[in-house]
């Protein structure tokens, strides 16, 4: 029973979360983007301490159910241990696991590395170990195209028949590095639940080490009666996380993700999940007791390193056109996304969920390439650029990274300047009509103005107290494949 209920949570929660990363309607955004609020990281970077509340409490009353039901990458580990659990010989199959020491020098590696880099604010290489951002990278890498591809099929059916229940959405592909990443970190974590279960979780994943250290004081647990076992190790073979010694009748709670597979297999009804203890249970090994107090030090860490990191606010602007074919210019500074209202800011929060990356309607935010913020957001504006009503990146982002924020705030907030170069303008260089930019800008930030030159040829300029960096000139603008008007990005955002 425990256990069926579990994996419906678990299958609800993950469909869901996966519909964030694949929806381009917003429609799962709007009804069930507290799922992507509630996870862990994101969490504890934005200081949503209603979300830490209850995911304190869940964790010491219930154990690491998290990791087994709300963990869209736990829940994937799942998926492909049963994916495994149904392939080859039936010997092989079934009763594949047995019970394994803990190794705390690996956990509180990874996890000093994570508190490392949180700490520091290289929040871009933390990420690359932070399980719901690796799952959104899996995800939007892999899955969106083709399901992108998948409703254009629909669209083009449906327009066959006269109907318009579909419409055709860019289906955009990530290349270089993004795929490398986002492929690498595919490989290990199925290799990981393919071969050894919840390997990855209880070793690599900091979540999961931060969480076992809580849950072994929780108050429900799987719990062994020797009185009742008979030592037949089922309940040991049969669990993906190994951590059940039945020679000695105990559990490590601290690798336990409380899936509840032990509790089906016993014929003896000998291990229930209960607040009971039973006199043979002795203290934890003194390698489980380090390991708990080590994680305890880097819990703490990430806190203190969370909580220098200050919530934040602000934006741009845009509007529609057709696409033109452009290559990304030289930037003074980077762009970054509406609401993350500083580098710092972004560098220090963001996960590199890709989330706001892969809910962005307009194709203006692409993962970064630069080493101190690899995968994180930035704005470049060869595909499109920002609407001034869509705030969708603000409202989906879970870690503060991107703090929610309205459009008439949006409209009035600095994230760049525009900056005309006059050598490739076609109004300012072979005294073409133009104008393109001013028409189009939607602050009127531009305006044309008499050539020094020749006064019977009007030049675009910059208002530089009206720009807001939305980049619609940049856009616009018809010279390929550089603009002649580039937006450079302002390390903290203005208001106007």
């Amino acid at each position: 029973m425990l256990k069926s209920l579990r994996i419906a949570l678990a299958s609800v929660s993950f469909v869901l979360i996966t519909a964030l990363f694949l929806d381009f309607t917003g429609v799962a955004q709007e009804h069930f983007g507290w799922l992507a609020k509630i996870q862990f990281i994101p969490a504890l970077l934005s200081l949503n301490f209603l979300a830490l509340v209850f995911l304190s409490i869940l964790t010491l009353l219930l154990g690491r159910v998290y990791c087994s039901v709300i963990c869209p990458l736990g829940v994937m580990q799942d998926i492909i241990n049963r994916i495994r659990g149904s392939v080859g010989k039936k010997s092989k199959r079934k009763n594949r696991f047995r019970f394994k020491k803990a190794l705390p020098v690996v956990r509180f590696v990874f996890l000093a590395l994570f508190v490392v880099c949180v700490a520091f604010g290289f929040m871009s290489m933390a990420a690359l170990i932070e399980p719901y951002s690796e799952f959104g990278r899996i995800v939007s890498t892999f899955f969106a195209p083709v399901y992108d591809w998948a409703n254009n099929m629909l669209a083009d059916a449906a327009q066959a028949r006269d109907s318009y229940m579909f419409y055709h959405v860019p289906v955009q592909f990530m290349f270089g590095p993004a795929m490398i990443v986002a492929g690498i970190t595919f490989l290990i974590v199925a290799l990981f639940a393919w071969l050894d279960g919840r390997g990855y979780c209880n070793s690599v994943c900091p979540v999961g080490t931060i969480l076992g250290y809580a849950s072994k004081f929780s108050i429900f647990k799987p719990v062994i009666n020797p009185a009742v076992c008979n030592g037949c190790s089922k309940c040991s073979r049969n669990c993906k996380s190994s951590c059940i010694d039945y020679k000695q009748h105990k559990i490590d709670y601290s690798r336990c993700v409380a899936c509840m597979d032990c509790l089906g297999v016993c014929a003896k009804d000998a291990i229930k999940y209960t607040y009971k203890r039973y006199d043979s249970e002795t203290s934890p090994s003194r390698a489980a007791v380090d390991g708990g107090r080590r994680t305890f030090i880097a819990l703490s860490g990430i806190m203190a390193g969370a909580a220098l990191a200050k919530a934040e606010e602000k934006v741009t602007d845009g509007g529609f056109a057709a696409i033109i074919p452009k290559e990304k210019p030289v930037r003074k500074y980077r762009i970054s996304p509406p609401g993350s209202r500083s580098h710092s800011n972004l560098e220090r929060k963001c996960t590199s969920c890709q989330l706001c990356i892969a809910s962005c309607p307009n194709e203006v935010l692409r993962p970064s390439m630069e080493l101190e913020t690899f995968m994180q957001p930035e704005v470049s504006y060869e595909r499109g650029y920002c609407r001034p009503e869509c705030v969708r990146c603000s409202e989906v982002c879970p870690s503060g990274a991107i703090v929610r924020i309205e459009s008439p705030e949006k409209s009035s907030t600095q994230i760049g300047q525009a900056v005309v170069n006059h050598e490739n303008c076609l109004a300012a260089s072979q005294g073409v009509k133009c104008g393109k930019c001013s028409v189009k800008c939607p602050v009127q930030a531009i305006v044309m103005v008499a050539s020094p030159s020749n006064d019977s040829v009007l030049i675009p300029a910059v208002n530089e107290s009206l720009c807001i960096g939305c980049g619609a000139c940049e856009h616009l603008c018809p010279v390929s494949p550089q603009s002649a008007i580039v937006v450079h990005g302002h390390e903290v955002h203005r208001l106007v």
